[in-house]
């Protein structure tokens, strides 16, 4: 067997001991390679990056940088290299956590030498296949509607929510896709809502394919798979995965799974745009934990800046930061008395973008299924949009530049 054929194994754990047992176990293993071993989470993540593993058996309590930020930080630069978890937590909410985080399997300590070592072959079989994918140049003529070339740098995944309904998250989704796509910087929309999800009606399309088609297949993906489940918008250029057809279909989509998907469609686009249900669902959760930034949407109304503030405050226990929260208010009415300032000097969160109540340009564009961001720029509402779009860009790219910055300032300190 060829060393470009066997799977290459990284050991993280701050025990020693573990460290040796587990590299003799996987010695006698002719199709295993174990390329290195790190002490800590920081260590880990340098290895990845440096070594470039098929699979990292990842420890989840570690003193510096704990296994799930790692796994969090490896997939994100090393997208190739999968993560098997290794851990004496058997809480369930570790294991969710780390799935959300990106990690292929999940091991309780100690795990017997047949159920590791096929957790690594599977994980290994994986990482080959998504290498071999990536060496594919996927060729894109201008209008036909392909995917983009391929494979691109990990894209943005931005998520649009609002805990209270009827404040316009799936106008806000669908304007800011079109204002964001540019043939250089692709968009996809994503429609979150698994129940009653209306993204395809607000673009006057009918969907044959949705996301129920990709969810079986989260862990066996393709482009061309996702080229046949998504759609083409003519009139703006943005791609669109639809949510199930039936509300009885969003069970057979779990939050797993959607994370899987987004986390695929980040070779292929810039931004991944997804318009979340109002509930916290498994699908909510997961697509607001793989977020790059969420977009909060409120109104002038009590109501939605209350649940705002609800918001808001479950970040902490979500262990999200809200350095990734947009705050943004939705449908302002300047005759009415509660003004941005005031909500953004409330919450100690600042109201960055106010779009105009414009009734007379959103329910015909609703009702015909024209996104108002295809016609003319020169409205109030088109122009706060067009904001919107270049605030979301410069925040991802301002911390597409703090992350590589911050990395050494990681490793050094061991935070987050």
């Amino acid at each position: 067997m060829s060393n470009d054929e066997k799977i290459k194994v990284l050991i993280v754990d701050d025990i020693a001991e573990t460290r040796e047992n587990i590299r003799k176990l996987l010695q006698f293993e002719l199709d295993f390679e174990i390329v290195g071993a790190a002490r800590n989470g920081a260590e880990g993540i340098e290895l990845a990056k440096e070594l470039q593993p098929d699979v990292i058996l990842m420890d989840i309590n570690m003193p510096d940088i704990d296994g799930i930020t790692a796994t969090e930080t490896i997939r994100s630069e090393v997208p190739n290299s999968q993560i098997v978890i290794l851990t004496v937590q058997a809480d369930p909410n570790y294991m969710r956590r780390a799935m959300l985080a990106g990690a292929r399997d999940f091991l309780t300590k100690p795990p017997s030498v047949d159920e590791m070592i096929g957790a690594i072959r599977r994980a290994g079989e994986l990482a080959h296949e998504e290498r071999s994918r990536t060496k594919t140049a996927f060729v894109v003529k201008p209008g036909n509607g392909s995917m983009p070339a391929g494979p691109q740098k990990a894209g943005k995944v931005i998520s649009v929510y609002s805990p209270k309904g009827g404040v316009g998250s799936t106008t806000l989704a669908v304007n800011l896709s079109v204002a964001l796509h540019r043939e250089e910087s692709p968009v996809v929309l994503v429609d979150g809502n698994m129940e009653f999800g209306d993204v395809t009606v607000f673009l006057n399309q009918q969907a044959k394919n949705s996301i129920v088609d990709l969810a079986p297949r989260a862990d066996e993906l393709d482009p061309e798979v996702i080229e046949e489940v998504t759609m083409l918008h003519q009139e703006s250029g943005i791609k669109v995965l639809a949510a199930p057809s039936r509300p009885e279909f969003a069970e057979s989509v779990s939050g797993n799974q959607f994370a899987r998907v987004l986390d695929f469609l980040r070779h292929f686009f810039s931004y991944i745009v997804v318009d979340c249900s109002s509930s916290l669902t498994d699908v909510t959760l997961a697509t607001i934990d793989s977020s790059d930034l969420i977009i909060l949407l409120t109104t002038q109304e009590i109501p939605a800046i209350k649940d705002a503030r609800l918001f808001l405050d479950l970040l902490q226990p979500l262990k999200i930061s809200r350095d990734r929260v947009l705050f943004v208010m939705n449908k302002y009415d300047k005759r009415i008395g509660i003004k941005p300032e005031k909500v953004s000097e409330n919450f100690k969160q600042e109201v960055k973008v106010v779009i105009p109540f414009e009734e007379k340009v959103v329910l015909p564009s609703i009702n015909r299924g024209i996104p108002f961001m295809t016609g003319e720029k020169a409205k109030a509402i088109t122009r706060s949009f067009l904001s919107l779009s270049e605030v979301v860009r410069k925040r991802l790219a301002a911390e597409k530049e703090r992350i590589a910055v911050d990395i050494p300032a990681k490793v050094r300190v061991g935070s987050r």
